[in-house]
């Protein structure tokens, strides 16, 4: 099975990362192989809709679960019109959560797991934020 995994970094070592639409980096990993796609995110700078848009991402290059930390309903939302579970998995590195994963110890959420524009800003001077 391929899932995909919200990552601060490259490698299974890195650790999960909290936010979905803004995370730097994908890994989709094929559980049976342990073979690892590294996806860079391409809605990572996008002005808005970064949730939808990386959510589309990860639905054409055919995940068939996401883990992270929080998923916002907009994205929640593509991954469930695209029968695609989100489990939430938040503290470890990406090769924690997939032996989660495979042990079976991770739920699927059902709903999602964070607010919309979570992510949003980043300390980057935003107009009207100061």
């Amino acid at each position: 099975m391929k899932i995909v995994i919200t990552a601060n970094g490259t490698t299974l070592d890195a650790p999960v990362s909290p936010i979905f639409g803004r995370c730097p980096t994908y890994l989709l990993v094929d559980t049976e192989t342990m073979q690892v796609e590294i996806l860079p995110n391409p809605a990572l700078t996008a002005g808005g809709g970064a949730g939808v848009q990386a959510a589309q991402f990860i639905v054409e290059k055919g995940a068939q679960a996401v883990v992270a930390g929080n998923v916002g309903p907009n994205a929640f939302n593509v991954f469930q019109a695209a029968n695609i579970p989100v489990y939430q998995f938040n503290a470890g590195t990406v090769l924690q959560a997939v032996e989660a994963y495979k042990a079976g110890q991770l739920l699927p959420t059902g709903q999602a797991t964070g607010r919309s524009h979570v992510g949003m800003g980043q300390g980057l001077g935003r107009r009207g934020r100061g």
